[in-house]
């Protein structure tokens, strides 16, 4: 990380109309939520292709529930650390206008941010496989295979592969998308779509892509800046200077 491109970066920001943030796990690594593809991730330890998919939980809700329910307590303990906090000054100052965040973690409204658009759904929250009705997250995490009042099975409100993203929330996204001057891609390896395809849209629309990830990821080859290291030290470090 120069500090001369974090200068930069925060002239891209200062002179844009529309700011939007891309989020991914890596922001989250920090607040100690694991993220799902790196050596350590969720999927070292749990086989994506046995718990990731909506088939999962419908042929097997018991196994894939016993997975959620460590994934959602360690969810439970974690607080927002400083990228989170960082993103929500910027939005408080109008420095950002929409994070669009692929995790299901809630940290970035536990920060403070307010328009939050949560493109894979959340863990605060269960729905019901058959009736659609939506519980708090603690209802479903009393039983050992959770069921619905219905007697339809529950998953969390969160999208899994194989189910489409809901279409008033990709519209909604893509709304942003398309519109933005500047996109914040942050602590994402891209590789996950629709969400990996945002920053070539906004890149294609005439937006400044600036890549804030641990390594290259597979937009730094559009990212018109690539600052690289943690998401909690660059980001507040960034706030510093829309200030000066």
């Amino acid at each position: 990380m120069e500090r001369g491109d974090l200068i930069k970066v925060a002239e891209e920001i200062k002179k844009a109309k529309l700011i939007v943030a891309l989020t991914g796990a890596g922001i989250s690594t920090e607040s100690g939520i694991p993220d799902f593809r790196s050596k350590d991730g969720i999927w070292s330890k749990f086989d994506m292709n046995e718990y990731g998919y909506i088939d999962n939980i419908i042929s097997q809700p018991e196994k894939v529930w016993k997975m959620l329910k460590i994934l959602i307590e360690d969810i439970a303990k974690a607080e927002p650390n400083n990228g989170h906090k960082a993103i929500a000054e910027m939005e408080k100052f109008g420095y950002l206008h929409a994070v669009i965040t692929q995790n299901v973690d809630g940290l970035h409204q536990k920060a403070g941010s307010k328009n939050v658009i949560e493109i894979h759904g959340n863990f605060r929250e269960a729905r019901c496989l058959r009736c659609g009705r939506i519980y708090d997250i603690g209802y479903a995490l009393k039983q050992e295979i959770p069921k619905c009042e219905c007697g339809g099975l529950l998953k969390p409100n969160a999208i899994f592969f194989g189910e489409p993203i809901p279409k008033d929330v990709f519209i909604k996204s893509f709304s942003m998308v398309e519109k933005c001057d500047v996109m914040l891609v942050v602590g994402t390896s891209a590789m996950v779509y629709p969400a990996a395809q945002f920053p070539i849209i906004a890149k294609q629309n005439g937006a400044k892509i600036i890549e804030i990830n641990n390594e290259p990821s597979m937009i730094s080859n559009i990212a018109d800046y690539s600052l690289y290291g943690k998401a909690g030290e660059i980001l507040p470090s960034l706030v510093k200077h829309l200030f000066f």
